[in-house]
């Protein structure tokens, strides 16, 4: 297998796209800014997925599925919400086509045009909360706790598979709630399980903060935000969780009974994670040999070769091996494909992120030993054939360890303080990563400090050290530091 991947330190962005081609994750598809995400990318996904969504219904909630469609007039009820995803709506005119009497083939029938145009969901709020003013009635009905798996539409321009693409498959969460209160703890909660889900199973350490105004969803009143550093030093937005207000509530005329038999409107939130946290998970951990991936979403643990090829005394220890893994609840394969040599199937594995190989051949079984190697340092260890079980077990749990220290570790390294322009300019343009800088708190220092160095408020840190400082644009009072990056 030819593993002629870019090099990081050559050209990042080219590294990325050969990562995610040669890995067999994703491919381009004849829809322009689409991606197909192939089985090695979508068991990724898939395995996130059911983490999140045993998080989400351990906290509560359920699952629904709302359509696809959207009427324009929906969208338009609420204003900052249209503002901010008009340039991105696909819309459908018309329900049929027919063949061209002039023989060009199939155009559209003008006379099935539909009364009302209807959106291709870039997100769902204005559709549920259409429906929940069917289903809350009472304080009885309260809280509302939906999630929905599904995909959106979001019309970009310039597109990259997994961190930014037309469609992309997600989670959204709708809440309802009968006070202020409660819809803000659901927010911050979600915000939290969103940060556990990174640290614990993508071993991708996050800085967790608030958006500014500037920076916040569409119609929200808080945007609660994950910011992740990949290794070319910007950032990456992974997930945001909203706390709404009354804003869609009211932009719907969804009310319910309080327990005073006083009419009210409900309090909202909303909160998803997508596709684009395999994007982060591959710039996270990958390295210029291929794909890494953490154990605990890695689609394949141990893969077992036979060196230099399939044998009865070789077979007979890899079905052992086979057997007690899975005991273990641990994915294991045997690569016993005798058309590749074992030089290709190490590379292979390599290049798919495969945690951890065992290499099983004559002189090994002689010593009764087996060759391991963990994908995310490369050492090699010879280990009894007796204690792999265990050993295995204990080792993907220190790669798992391993992997989040190392981030951890170069998230410190490329976490920076500036007190003045000139230095604040010179990290962002030589080294990057994350900047502490004070900051004014108006919009216009913070779209001109974009302007200059094209650096962007991440966040506000949650549980921010309050220090009084001048704003390292204007020189005005500013108590507390935020983070600056440049990102994705």
């Amino acid at each position: 297998m030819a593993k002629e991947i870019t090099s990081r330190a050559e050209n990042y962005s080219q590294w990325y796209n050969d990562i995610v081609k040669k890995a067999d994750l994703a491919m381009n598809s004849a829809v322009r800014g689409c991606m197909v995400i192939k089985p090695n990318g979508y068991a990724i996904w898939e395995n996130m997925q059911a983490q999140l969504d045993k998080m989400f219904k351990e906290a509560g909630h359920v699952n629904a599925y709302f359509p696809l469609f959207i009427p324009k007039s929906f969208l338009s009820k609420e204003a900052e919400h249209v503002e901010g995803f008009a340039k991105e709506c696909a819309v459908v005119t018309h329900h049929r086509l027919k063949n061209d009497p002039h023989g060009s083939g199939l155009v559209v029938d003008p006379e099935a045009k539909l009364e009302e145009e209807l959106i291709v969901r870039p997100t769902s709020e204005t559709i549920i909360w259409n429906t929940y003013r069917d289903w809350i009635q009472s304080y009885r009905d309260l809280p509302l706790l939906i999630n929905q798996w599904s995909n959106v539409v979001r019309w970009e321009m310039r597109t990259r598979p997994f961190l930014r693409t037309a469609e992309f498959l997600w989670q959204e969460g709708h809440t309802a709630h009968a006070t202020q209160k409660e819809a803000i703890e659901e927010a911050e909660k979600i915000h939290e399980i969103y940060a556990r889900f990174a640290e614990d199973f993508m071993a991708m350490p996050v800085i967790k903060g608030r958006k500014t105004e500037n920076e916040r969803f569409a119609g929200a009143v808080e945007t609660y935000t994950i910011e992740a550093l990949m290794q070319d030093r910007k950032a990456l937005q992974a997930g945001t969780s909203h706390f709404l207000g009354q804003n869609f509530a009211k932009a719907f005329d969804v009310k319910f009974l309080d327990q005073n038999n006083q009419e009210a409107f409900v309090w909202a939130t909303s909160w998803g994670v997508s596709t684009r946290l395999v994007g982060g998970m591959i710039m996270t951990h990958s390295d210029d040999e291929g794909l890494v991936v953490p154990p605990k979403l890695a689609p394949l643990h141990v893969i077992i070769v036979p060196i230099p090829k399939p044998a009865p005394a070789i077979n007979e220890v890899a079905e052992k091996l086979l057997q007690g893994l899975k005991a273990k609840g641990v994915k294991v394969k045997y690569d016993h494909d005798e058309k590749k040599r074992p030089g290709f199937k190490f590379a292979e594995h390599e290049m798919k992120g495969v945690p951890i190989r065992i290499g099983i051949g004559k002189r090994d079984l002689e010593r009764n030993v087996v060759e391991v190697a963990r994908r995310d340092t490369k050492e090699k260890t010879s280990v009894p054939i007796d204690g792999i079980i265990d050993y295995v077990e204990t080792l993907l749990n220190d790669i798992q360890t391993n992997l989040l220290k190392k981030a951890k570790g170069f998230r410190k390294d490329h976490m920076h303080t500036a007190d003045d322009f000139e230095t604040f300019k010179q990290i962002i343009e030589s080294d990057g990563g994350f900047v502490l800088a004070h900051w004014d708190g108006t919009q216009e220092t913070e779209l001109r400090i974009k302007e200059l160095t094209k650096a962007t408020a991440r966040c506000i840190p949650i549980d921010n050290l309050q220090e009084e400082g001048q704003c390292v644009l204007t020189g005005k009072p500013s108590k507390e530091r935020i983070v600056f990056a440049k990102a994705y």
